[in-house]
């Protein structure tokens, strides 16, 4: 029997998890859970990483207290964030927030110097403006002197991975996100780099999922009493990690991790860079076991939390299983809208921005907690199916099943209303996906397990899904075509902004 802990870190809040490995069964239990909370300073928006390491450490002691021996530790968060290291080891000043407003036009100048289908020839990835590559873009642009004091360029997990053991490296698969890298060379893509005088020398050494780093620092293990735990870069990007623990039952089936964002995607086992892929900008992320996770962001359920949040400030707080048994109760397919809609992207007032996105495409007016819940639930629902479309049509692939995964997962009313708009049987779970992948990326390099196919057989084993079969409600064939109409007439979709570039 073995026993790890997996540190999960999401856009809304973080957990400590302890996970044991018991022959082919894999039990979870959660001993830590705290806010992850964006402060704004003087017009930008930070995370705030040294509170986080503290909750990480309270959490760690929590682990060392329930169970006698824990044997690994390891982080995994959201991509595309990073951290500043000087040559004493210290943070330089807080990551900025992917949402902060310092990469509004970056991506249009950096399309100026390098064409976006060059740079997608080169990285796979797809064009964001969250993107890595667009963050340090502005940051070269703004003439940021935090660039130049700097001696490593950490990602979120790595970042955290250092404090605990001292070892800076970045992981493979979080790697990937970034867009400074050559998935065929598995390499930073120093060359592109370097043409956008990007500081490539700041990038440290790649280690593949599924790596052990060392021991945890000596202060660490003293206030967390963890004296014998290794600190392991599992699958560190939160999708890879939840992907490593999708049950598959048959090969070319779709997944979404859904969550703060909704990530939908297929399996493959090399990068997918082609004109079509391009065209649907579709990204090529790293995963375990040297497999390639084809995908799209679509936006996800922060806009049902920023909406809450939105709720709580005007004195309605409402918990989100209240909202969705709000949304239960509201007519469906009423209001619907491109939950990518620029508009939904920044935080703040995301109630009046969805009815505002609403208003925009000429769809009714979401009234009230129910109806504005409902319309986006209805409208991921139907993004999702666009977006598995796109993912046929590029691979050639038909698939027979979609798994969620993720805390969308629990979600009844999504996944009813992702079988209805796809009409495929959707097989909801694990739910805590990102945190039995983390788990078993562990036990890889534990030498518990050899592979992500054995992985997977745990996960089949400890965890049943509930599955959703489509209902064939044919409202929603006429929802569907309202929907494309809507992409096709509102404002332009990402695809057409890259294609235009």
């Amino acid at each position: 029997m073995t026993t790890m802990a997996a540190i999960d870190l999401g856009a809304q809040s973080g957990r400590v998890a302890l996970g044991t490995l018991d022959g082919d069964r894999l039990s979870v239990t959660e001993v830590h859970r705290f806010p992850n909370v964006p402060v704004e300073a003087h017009g930008t928006l930070y995370w705030d990483p040294l509170r986080l390491f503290d909750e990480i450490q309270v959490g760690l002691a929590a682990a060392s207290t329930s169970s006698a021996d824990v044997a690994s530790v390891g982080v995994d968060s959201w991509g595309v964030d990073y951290g500043l290291i000087d040559g004493q080891g210290r943070l330089i000043e807080n990551p900025v927030h992917h949402r902060d407003r310092r990469t509004d036009g970056a991506m249009e100048a950096l399309f100026a110097e390098v064409p976006a289908r060059e740079i997608y020839e080169r990285t796979g990835i797809q064009h964001m403006p969250i993107n890595t590559l667009v963050q340090l873009y502005a940051a070269v642009r703004a003439d940021e002197a935090s660039l130049e004091i700097a001696e490593a360029l950490l990602l979120i997990p790595d970042l955290f991975h250092f404090w605990l053991s001292g070892v800076a490296t970045s992981e493979y698969t979080n790697a990937t996100t970034t867009q400074c890298l050559d998935p065929r060379a598995q390499a930073w893509a120093t060359e592109l780099l370097e043409r956008l005088r990007l500081p490539a020398a700041l990038l440290p050494e790649l280690v593949r999922p599924a790596t052990p780093l060392g021991s945890l620092l000596p202060e660490v293990a003293g206030r967390t009493r963890l004296r014998r735990a290794v600190v392991v870069a599992s699958a560190t990007h939160d999708t890879a990690s939840a992907v490593t623990a999708v049950p598959f039952r048959q090969r070319g089936s779709v997944y979404i991790s859904a969550g703060t964002w909704s990530l939908v995607g297929m399996e493959l086992d090399s990068p997918l860079i082609t004109d079509a892929s391009f065209a649907a900008n579709l990204t090529n992320e790293g995963g375990v076991d040297g497999t390639v996770r084809l995908l799209k962001n679509v936006n996800g359920l922060w806009l049902v939390h920023e909406c809450q949040r939105a709720w709580a400030e005007e004195g309605d707080a409402l918990s989100f299983e209240e909202l969705v048994r709000l949304a239960e109760g509201a007519p469906p397919l009423v209001s619907l809208m491109d939950p990518d809609e620029p508009l939904l992207m920044q935080p703040g007032s995301m109630p009046e921005r969805i009815r505002q996105a609403c208003a925009h495409v000429a769809q009714p007016d979401p009234v009230g907690p129910g109806a504005i819940v409902r319309a986006v639930i209805d409208s991921l629902a139907l993004k999702y199916r666009y977006t598995i479309e796109l993912l046929a049509e590029v691979t050639g692939a038909v698939p027979a099943e979609l798994h969620i995964v993720g805390g969308g997962a629990r979600n009844e009313l999504l996944c009813e209303a992702t079988a209805d708009a796809t009409g495929l049987p959707v097989l909801a779970g694990p739910e805590e996906a990102t945190v039995v992948g983390n788990l078993l990326g562990q036990a890889i390099a534990l030498g518990e397990l050899s592979s992500l196919e054995e992985a997977r057989a745990v996960v089949r084993a400890s965890f049943a899904p509930r599955v959703f079969e489509p209902s064939g409600q044919t409202e929603w064939e006429a929802a569907y075509e309202r929907f494309r109409g809507i992409l096709r007439g509102g404002r332009q979709t990402e695809e057409h902004e890259v294609a235009a570039s």
